[in-house]
């Protein structure tokens, strides 16, 4: 039981009932005074309560009723002066672009999220006009990890990693062990940061045109990059654009940085 009610599993709830990681979430995102912060599934609200104390305005997104009716009661003042606003809200079908009080750039994200619905709010909250300057993630200690993928310290890539790194600069800031939690989750969790979100990396390609090379270049993981893409492109020319990236024609899709998937599409969007 949290709050008075029993955790639902098809809402993933893992409740955190610690006193000290909302402060680590809110460190990790520099919440000061006059922020406006968009809370994703807040539950009973300890993560609510932390940001409002540092004087953020907070939008929260919760699905479940008997949560909402814990932080109506719990945040009755706050709702009152207009520092929370809480709307009854299915993730599953998040559009930033659709909240009230919510412009591009001028807000930060700060969310302990279900752990099935990790890459969906991942993709939801970077991949739209409407972006956060800032974005603070609690999840799988794995997916953490796996986001925070640097190729410079010898790491293995991953769709995850490209996918958000694209946007932003990304971080593992820290673990959070499972007995933060009630109930506890199967393994331990970890805090990821995004930070200076932005669109800069799309000014000479397009967006959809990079995730489409992403997903066809991971689409057999344990292929050569260069088969993957053959079965789409001319090989020839393939060959070409590698040998002028320095990409050895047998590298695999995790072994290549960033920069280079940039440069990759630029190429190709450039054959006729």
């Amino acid at each position: 039981m949290s709050g008075g009610f029993a955790h639902k599993k098809s809402l993933g709830q893992h409740f955190l009932t610690s006193d000290i990681v909302p402060g680590w979430l809110a460190d990790a995102a520099a919440v000061t005074a006059g922020d406006t912060v968009l809370e994703i599934g807040p539950g009973t609200g300890v993560l609510t309560q932390e940001l409002l104390s540092r004087g953020a305005t907070v939008i929260a997104l919760e699905a479940d009723t008997r949560a909402i009716a814990v932080l109506e009661d719990t945040f009755a003042e706050s709702r009152a002066r207009g520092a929370l606003v809480i709307h009854h809200s299915d993730v599953r079908d998040l559009d930033l672009r659709s909240i009230p009080h919510l412009q591009d750039h001028a807000f930060k994200i700060v969310a302990n999220i279900p752990y099935y619905l990790s890459g969906h709010l991942f993709r939801s909250c970077l991949q739209t006009s409407c972006q956060p300057s800032d974005l603070v993630f609690l999840v799988q200690k794995e997916v953490a990890h796996r986001a925070a993928t640097h190729h410079e310290a010898g790491d293995k890539h991953s769709l995850l990693s490209l996918s958000v790194q694209v946007y932003g600069d990304v971080s593992y800031v820290r673990t959070v062990r499972r007995g933060h939690f009630n109930p506890p989750p199967q393994v331990d969790s970890g805090i990821v940061a995004v930070r200076n979100i932005n669109r800069d990396r799309f000014t000479s390609i397009s967006e959809a045109a990079f995730f489409q090379l992403l997903h066809l270049g991971f689409a057999q993981k344990r292929k050569q990059l260069l088969g993957n893409l053959a079965g789409t492109y001319n090989r020839e020319q393939l060959v070409h654009i590698f040998s002028t990236l320095e990409l050895a024609p047998t590298v695999r899709a995790e072994d290549v940085p960033l920069q280079t998937w940039l440069r990759l599409v630029e190429h190709l969007t450039q054959l006729p």
